[in-house]
């Protein structure tokens, strides 16, 4: 369901997340802006994986809270079964009350505000008492993400690659809260005064026109954000990639490496060239073009040492007729405008944000990996080339619906991702790399 389908009446919704920093108490401070029908929502996902989530549910004042806690157990310890039988249910039940006016996420640490609102948007809720089934968008509207950070502790997540135990790394979660925020909270008090600056710099690549607050006071943040922001919206591959106008020179060492090709990539070489990507780098992402996959956009997402690569969606000028007649117009119109008469729509644009890499190492390295001249000629050839991006895996908890995606994000509504590491993976003669 679209959310301009949606009549609204619908309750407010405000996530507030970060892998450090004041989340309880920038959540909280909402209760104290003078709107009594405020409910703090929290689920503690520590013990997860043995079945168990805490619940807790905070009402009244930030002088005089009322809490209340509930401890679900749940037939499969994974964050879609919690979001899919307690969380989105929950929130259309809330939206029933009188007494609710808006209702405040506080999300845990490991959870991506992005994955939340998709599941917010499109997983079907069903058998709510006295309400039609359907996503939880019928009954609430995402007003504002506002994420929270420690500097120091940040810095160490998003450029680090420590792995979860659910398939993803610490810096794929600190990076994606951050990049999805619409407001910031940040405690840059480092005692590093090139800390401060750099963080100041990727922030506003990153995040580009969010607000950002040295106090855990969201209720003095959230008027502060703009008209335009994107208020838990989710983009798909084909859309711009510096949505909200991030600078683009060069500051305290980050800057934005732009990088775009209308040939394709050759598949082994784009894997000895993809460490570029890994050391140095902040985030990487966007659609790309690989010759041995030429009916597919695959969508590369990196944060610190670890990197994710998956299948997108279908390059229009692969589609069948029926499947371009419901593709998307703006999609169509945008593609029309740089149409190629033999490879159609079929492109690579990635952003690449640097904070200790050469710019230059990085478009070099990218530029070495695509077709040369003789092998785009030779268009016979790429489906017999080995491609290493060809083994992949299902993410943990894979479902047939794709709320399977909620521990990756970034991938999409795909569910199959093939993963690398800045420490260890394997190139195509099969030999570890380092």
């Amino acid at each position: 369901m679209a959310v301009a389908d949606v009549p609204d009446g619908r309750t407010p919704l405000v996530l507030v997340a970060g892998w450090s920093g004041p989340v309880h108490r920038t959540a909280l401070s909402l209760l104290g802006d003078g709107r009594v029908g405020t409910v703090v929502i929290h689920h503690d996902l520590g013990q997860l994986r043995e079945g168990v989530v805490r619940r807790t549910v905070t009402t009244g004042s930030v002088e005089a809270p009322e809490v209340r806690t509930e401890i679900l157990e749940l037939a499969h310890g994974c964050v879609s079964c919690t979001l899919r039988h307690d969380l989105l249910p929950l929130l259309r039940r809330l939206h029933a009350r009188s007494s609710v006016d808006r209702i405040v996420l506080e999300l845990d640490h490991a959870l991506e505000p992005e994955a939340v609102c998709w599941a917010i948007e499109h997983v079907p809720v069903v058998g709510v008492v006295g309400q039609l089934d359907g996503p939880a968008v019928r009954d609430v509207r995402v007003d504002a993400v506002v994420t929270c950070l420690d500097a120091g502790e940040w810095w160490l997540a998003a450029t680090g690659d420590d792995d979860l135990d659910d398939d993803r790394t610490v810096a794929q979660v600190a990076v994606g809260q951050v990049a999805f925020a619409d407001a910031l909270v940040v405690d840059d008090d480092t005692g590093e005064p090139w800390l401060s600056h750099r963080l100041r710099a990727v922030l506003a690549r990153l995040a580009p026109g969010a607000p950002i607050s040295g106090t855990p006071d969201a209720a003095a943040l959230l008027p502060l954000i703009p008209a335009d922001a994107r208020r838990g919206r989710i983009f798909g591959t084909h859309a711009p990639l510096l949505r909200g106008g991030p600078p683009l020179h060069a500051e305290h060492g980050v800057s934005l490496v732009e990088f775009t090709a209308r040939r394709p990539f050759h598949p082994g070489r784009l894997h000895e060239a993809i460490d570029v990507l890994l050391d140095g780098v902040v985030t990487a992402r966007g659609r790309m073009w690989l010759a041995t996959r030429s009916d597919v956009a695959l969508w590369l997402e990196s944060a610190g040492g670890g990197l994710r690569v998956a299948s997108a969606d279908r390059w229009l000028a692969a589609m069948t007729e029926d499947e371009l007649a419901a593709a998307d117009d703006e999609r169509r119109a945008m593609a029309a405008l740089g149409w190629d008469e033999r490879f159609g729509d079929r492109d690579t644009s990635l952003v690449v944000l640097v904070h200790d890499a050469d710019p230059d190492a990085v478009t070099g390295a990218l530029d070495w990996a695509l077709l040369t001249e003789r092998e785009l000629a030779d268009e016979s050839a790429w489906s017999t080339w080995e491609d290493p991006f060809g083994e992949f895996h299902e993410d943990p908890c894979a479902d047939p619906d794709p709320v399977g995606r909620i521990a990756g994000a970034g991938l999409g509504t795909e569910q199959r991702s093939a993963d690398h590491r800045s420490a260890e993976h394997r190139n195509t003669n099969g030999e570890t790399k380092r």
